[in-house]
């Protein structure tokens, strides 16, 4: 017997894993879904691939939770799906307001815990989870004497807002930067800097609150999954490689029980239910996203839509425990620009 068609709302539409996530929820095998899209830009790629499309607010903004429950009640949503960090704590905060509507979000502390890095990082150290050293500063001057003390100029040191997303803000300060070989035979874009470089740019006492950090080295990691809020229910590692403009290009799956386990730890540490991507450089853990990620997809094991299966209930924790086996390691995944053409 065939389960009821699904109507399942996507917000952040124009983020770079849209197409691929619309696509996985369309082929899920079992039945019809019905995707509409949201998005602060009317150039968003979900405007064109979801059946139906709405403009909204910035996340950030305080109208945002209601546009959307607007638009989920207009379009008769079963499942929403946050795409962007940016509209979590909106979504968390209001997502009881949501009635029968599954909004996959975690619970507002979660996602305040997790945005902000610093006291995310804070949160870590006393799991016992490996984070870089950092020094929570403002301004110019605040940068300097940061960088100063985590060893700048005999090594690298890095920055970045507390809240952010996909590598906005993000920042190395390397006083071997080349910036002749920058400037001639790199595309517009580098992150690293020459710390002179940035105190000419920053102001020197105000702005925003940055963290100043040592540069954490290594291969770069990630763990996907969904999580109960105690431990991971279905999840794997993977390989995060071949960036381009602030966004990895290539993953391949990987078999590793440490990274599970540590998964396991940040997940009942934090709260974490739903979607989440835990991102590592070495053996320090970088990022913690309560969110969906990039997923290696595999015709067996749909990861997004199982998700959506397990908020409405239709799959139990135990069922998609049993489902680890089917990951696949050496699985891997390459992104690649699209395009998309219309006549106006």
């Amino acid at each position: 017997m065939s389960l009821r068609p699904l109507t399942v709302l996507v917000t952040a539409c124009g983020s770079p894993g849209t197409a691929a996530l619309l696509r996985a929820l369309r082929a899920n095998g079992e039945r019809e879904i019905r995707l509409v899209g949201t998005d602060m830009s009317e150039r968003a790629i979900g405007a064109h691939l979801c059946d139906a499309f709405h403009l909204v607010t910035a996340g950030e903004d305080p109208a945002f939770a209601d546009d959307l429950l607007a638009v989920a009640q207009r379009e008769r949503v079963d499942v929403v799906i946050p795409q962007s960090s940016f509209d979590l704590q909106g979504l968390a905060d209001r997502r009881d307001d949501f009635g029968s509507i599954r909004v996959l979000v975690s619970a507002p502390r979660t996602i305040r815990v997790s945005n902000d890095k610093a006291v995310c990082y804070d949160e870590l150290q006393k799991l016992g989870v490996p984070v870089p050293r950092r020094r929570l500063v403002r301004g110019g001057r605040g940068v300097e004497a940061a960088a100063l003390e985590l060893g700048y100029p005999d090594r690298p040191v890095c920055f970045k807002p507390l809240v952010s997303s996909g590598s906005r803000g993000y920042r190395v300060l390397d006083a071997t930067v080349d910036r002749t070989r920058q400037l001639l035979d790199e595309r517009p874009g580098s992150v690293s800097l020459r710390l002179e470089e940035a105190l000419e740019i920053l102001p020197p006492e105000a702005g925003p609150e940055l963290l100043v950090m040592e540069l954490a080295t290594g291969g770069e990691r990630t763990i996907d999954g969904i999580a109960d809020g105690r431990r991971v229910v279905l999840g794997h590692p993977k390989t995060r490689e071949s960036m381009r403009a602030g966004l990895a290009m290539y993953f391949v799956t990987m078999d590793d029980d440490g990274l599970m386990e540590l998964a396991d730890t940040i997940v009942a540490g934090l709260e974490i239910e739903h979607y989440f991507n835990i991102q590592l450089v070495g053996d320090m853990v970088i990022e913690v996203n309560p969110r969906i990620s990039t997923i290696v997809y595999q015709e067996d094991l749909n990861i997004p839509y199982l998700g959506v299966k397990r908020g409405l209930g239709e799959i139990s924790d135990d069922e998609l425990r049993g489902m680890r086996r089917l990951v696949r390691p050496a699985r891997t995944a390459l992104r690649y620009f699209d395009q998309v053409e219309w006549d106006p």
